[in-house]
């Protein structure tokens, strides 16, 4: 869990100005007194997300069902970025990974329904972003994609 620190202090702070509408410059000046490691990588999920808030913002939109974003509970909706700006712009990182991230942010700081919720919307989402999966996932058994054995030869 080398990076849930700085995804859950990235979530702080868009949190904190999504609902109270606070400086992002002020809020990202308030991590520069945490770890160097977890501040960095902080540092670039939230200039990363407000940068591109109105395309994540459209992913999260069209992957959601029956939800409009502004009726999103704030914290929800800013775990939801975290994933959709790290799907988008850090393909290195696996789907599942980002998607268990997420989960354990919304475990920890919203409600089980909204584990739910982000699950799905990140579900739908990534096959959106990353249709091809991960890279670099060794195929299963029941991997629809891996050859078969005549194919294979």
């Amino acid at each position: 869990m080398p990076r849930h620190h700085a995804r859950e202090m990235a979530l702080r702070v868009l949190f904190e100005h999504d609902l109270a509408h606070t400086d992002p410059a002020l809020l990202v000046a308030r991590l520069s007194k945490k770890e160097p490691d977890d501040r960095q990588f902080a540092e670039s999920i939230v200039r990363g997300v407000l940068m591109h808030q109105d395309r994540i913002d459209q992913v999260i939109a069209q992957s959601s069902v029956d939800w409009r974003l502004h009726r999103m509970p704030t914290i929800d909706r800013n775990v939801l970025r975290i994933a959709v700006y790290e799907l988008l712009f850090e393909p290195k990182t696996p789907i599942s990974i980002l998607i268990n991230e997420a989960l354990e942010l919304a475990g920890a700081y919203s409600t089980d329904e909204a584990k739910r919720f982000v699950n799905g919307v990140l579900s739908t989402a990534s096959k959106t972003i990353r249709p091809e999966g991960d890279t670099d996932r060794i195929p299963t058994q029941d991997d629809p994609n891996k050859e078969s054995p005549q194919e294979q030869g």
